[in-house]
């Protein structure tokens, strides 16, 4: 079916959303426009869907989010006997009626769901999922991407995001639906009468906040250390449940940004919701001015991300994911170590691209260190493996440099609330101590060497920007540089080929994990540059890392690789 065709079919039958008949009139001349929003099908993949609201379908709407919860009700149906599926959803605009909209799909087809009575952050949809014994779970979250944006992620009954085989499975059932024809459902408040959907209890909740309770190591100290805590939830979920747990550890002066408290999926005062970037923290850090608190902490929309900010002289410093992550993992083995509850044979996880200074905190506490794929569904899927053989509790820390940290194995995804606590206490213990958050991370460059690491994103938009990103990647793995910003290349490793070849050699050797499109350069001096397509958004990312002994020497080198590598993109 053409562009223009499918582009009159939902003039037809798109009447179920308002807001969807008003922008198909609005474009009815506009070639361009029909073509952006009919020109492919939102690719549903391990992460679910994301994209533009709007109508057509290549945006997110009541009809691609019931087409793609039809593929999952096939999917759940055919895989387990009285299946279940377990919906959540944050702030942004339409969320709560996508999640409605998902739970009417499900019901239709005789699988039960449960859904939040109010906006809960995505660890607590993958705590639900295992909690009830669901066969599958579904989040409405678009993370930290801007107001435009929404998102639908899938879980599996482990509470990890779902697997490359179940996507494919899913959207193998995806693909064999007509939007409008195929799909059923059903009245929500009917639903809800017969029992095929029902909302998530106060006890489920109760019982995540004692899960993330028992990862704490010293909490008894926050109460009498004087901590004081800026918070802005940046218009999200996290607003009550990491309010709610800080209340419970003794951190009672916590000033909390007021335009940025109650949720809006409009963002007004943050276009771009994510606690990586200082744009997103800029109201916070004015609050900073006035109150001077000792910390000043973000979760993002879906609260499974947290960034930080400390004093640092006269000024703020943000603190990196890699950063964070790193003294959190140093922090919670030197006092487990300290208190004799480190576990038997104990093992930290993290992603290709997070930081290598957990190689040398793990070999100075003795952790075996699980390096995966990016993408925290693969620090859960390790916890799973554990679990198998009874080994959850040698589970003790699993980042991604992404501002995403777990301690504890109750839920199988990041968790900013369980991370904000953690950020906190050790915020806490250390100024007990006398000792800032600034010198605190001085002290691990002291001990362990300065590790420097940045991202850079490139976009590209529309079918032309898919294109040129299969291109840049197919030209980097055809045509491999020999050295980068000075530094010679020592090794390439193609994950989509499975290979890490040396350079000086040509040895080659493979790569157990899954194939997944990324190319990893390793550099001399320890230096390195990694390059992805994003899996959730139209973007290329280069992650660098750089180690030096001191922090000008690791920036010297750091942007000689990014002038050098940015070349590529102009």
């Amino acid at each position: 079916m053409s562009v223009n065709e499918l582009y009159n079919v939902w003039c037809k039958n798109a009447v179920d959303d308002a807001d969807l008949q008003t922008e198909l009139l609005k474009i009815h001349d506009d070639e361009d426009a029909i073509r952006d929003r009919f020109y492919r099908d939102l690719e549903f993949g391990t992460g679910g869907l994301r994209g533009v609201l709007g109508a057509g379908t290549n945006r997110m709407n009541i009809y691609t989010v019931r087409r793609a919860t039809q593929g999952l009700a096939n999917y759940v149906k055919a895989s387990f006997k009285n299946p279940s599926v377990a919906i959540s959803f944050d702030s942004r605009n339409k969320s709560d009626v996508f999640a409605k909209a998902a739970a009417c799909v499900l019901a239709a087809n005789g699988v039960k769901a449960h859904i939040y009575t109010e906006l809960m952050p995505t660890p607590a949809l993958s705590f639900a999922v295992r909690a009830l014994s669901c066969s599958a779970g579904i989040m409405v979250t678009a993370s930290h991407n801007p107001a435009k944006y929404n998102g639908y992620k899938a879980y599996g009954e482990d509470g990890c995001q779902i697997t490359l085989e179940v996507a494919e499975t899913v959207l193998s059932e995806i693909n064999s639906l007509d939007m409008f024809n195929d799909v059923k459902f059903c009245d929500f408040d009917e639903a809800v009468a017969n029992g095929m959907i029902s909302f998530i209890s106060q006890d489920v909740i109760e019982d995540y906040y004692k899960n993330v309770l028992a990862q704490g190591i010293n909490t008894e100290l926050c109460a009498t250390s004087g901590l004081k805590i800026v918070y802005t939830p940046l218009n999200g979920t996290g607003n009550k449940p990491v309010r709610e747990i800080l209340s419970r550890i003794g951190i009672k002066d916590v000033t909390i940004v007021k335009e940025q408290e109650m949720p809006d999926g409009n963002f007004p005062t943050c276009p771009y919701p994510n606690p990586e970037i200082r744009e997103a923290l800029e109201l916070g850090l004015k609050y900073c001015d006035e109150v001077k608190p000792d910390l000043l902490l973000a979760t993002d929309p879906d609260a499974d991300r947290v960034g930080i900010a400390v004093p640092d002289g006269d000024d703020y410093a943000l603190f990196s994911g890699n950063e964070v992550g790193a003294m959190l993992l140093e922090y919670i083995c030197s006092e487990r170590t300290k208190n004799g509850t480190m576990p038997e044979n104990p093992i930290t996880v993290k992603t290709i691209v997070t930081t290598d200074l957990i190689e040398e905190i793990a070999k100075e506490y003795g952790l075996e260190m699980i390096e995966v794929l990016t993408g925290f569904k693969f620090i859960g899927e390790q916890i799973g493996f554990l679990e198998d053989k009874g080994e959850e509790k040698r589970y003790v820390f699993g980042f991604e440099e992404s501002y995403g940290y777990l301690a504890g194995t109750y839920v199988r995804d990041k968790d900013a609330v369980v991370a904000s606590m953690l950020i906190c206490e050790m915020a806490a213990y250390y100024r007990t101590k006398g000792i800032s958050m600034i010198q605190a991370r001085e002290n691990l460059y002291k001990k362990y060497g300065v590790f420097r690491h940045s991202l850079q994103s490139f976009t590209f938009e529309g079918e032309s920007g898919m294109l040129q990103m299969k291109a840049l990647m197919q030209h980097l793995r055809d045509e491999q540089p020999v050295d980068i910003g000075g530094l010679k290349v020592m090794a390439v490793s193609d994950y989509q080929a499975s290979i890490t070849t040396c350079v000086a050699t040509g040895a080659k050797t493979e790569i157990t994990l899954p194939k997944s499109d990324v190319l990893v350069f390793a550099l001399e001096n320890h230096a390195k540059v990694v390059i992805r397509p994003s899996g959730t958004e139209p973007k290329i990312k280069c992650y660098y890392t750089t180690v030096g002994n001191t922090m000008d020497e690791a920036m010297a080198l750091e942007k000689k690789l990014i002038d050098d590598f940015s070349e590529l993109f102009k």
